[in-house]
């Protein structure tokens, strides 16, 4: 088994392989708007690193969010690019939230949350590391902190409101590695608990076609 990991969801651009045993190499780069810019390298870099090509590559994991909408789907459509490069090898998604949850190592209750911008945070609960009980959603600090009261959140949501978050923790950036892991465990179990690779928005995209521009026709 050798899986190639990435996630584009975050400001995190993140990269793996695994070989099903553990992490041969990973890249990470923290840049929210140079997602298309920096994947492609990162894959490089990680290949060249564990001394081995693409075609080397069994099955491919990737985050599908939830995540701004450009910066989630650099990572989507070059997971699906590559999985036709080499054959049709499988794509095995998985839930953003659920990375950061299984590289927190936190064995009982705590929640995940992300930077959706708009002063909104991506987050979802956990029963312990590999377990997400609630299906991720999008709130505003304030309409969650009760929920959320007296439980570890992780992630850089959480260190961005600490009135709304006073348990904090790290990781606060996603790592491909711990997604990688993730997905390892699950195909060593049967390979049950994977998503679609299929971007997971939560609400509209932030560019949006203006509802009142001049038309100009011909006289």
């Amino acid at each position: 088994m050798l899986l190639l990991a990435m996630d584009t969801a975050t400001p995190a651009v993140t990269v793996a392989l695994h070989d099903g045993t553990a992490v041969v190499a990973e890249s990470t780069r923290v840049d929210a708007r140079r997602h298309g810019e920096l994947l492609l390298p990162a894959v490089d870099r990680v290949l060249k690193e564990a001394g081995t090509a693409l075609d080397a590559v069994t099955g491919i994991v990737v985050g599908v969010g939830p995540g701004p909408y450009t910066g989630l789907r650099v990572g989507l459509v070059t997971a699906a690019a590559f999985s036709s490069a080499l054959g049709g090898v499988p794509v095995h998604g998985l839930c953003t939230l659920d990375g950061l949850a299984y590289a927190s190592g936190i064995e009982g209750p705590f929640a995940v949350a992300t930077d959706a911008r708009r002063k909104e945070v991506y987050w979802a609960r956990y029963d312990d590391a590999r377990t997400r009980v609630t299906d991720a959603s999008v709130d505003r600090p304030a309409e969650i902190a009760e929920r959320l009261a007296g439980l570890p959140v992780v992630g850089a949501g959480a260190l961005l409101y600490p009135d709304a978050f006073p348990d904090a923790r790290g990781p606060e950036h996603q790592s491909a590695g711990a997604l990688a892991a993730l997905a390892a465990e699950r195909l060593a179990a049967g390979g049950g608990g994977f998503l679609d690779p299929q971007p997971m928005y939560l609400r509209r995209p932030d560019a949006q076609v203006p509802k009142n521009y001049k038309v100009v026709t011909p006289q």
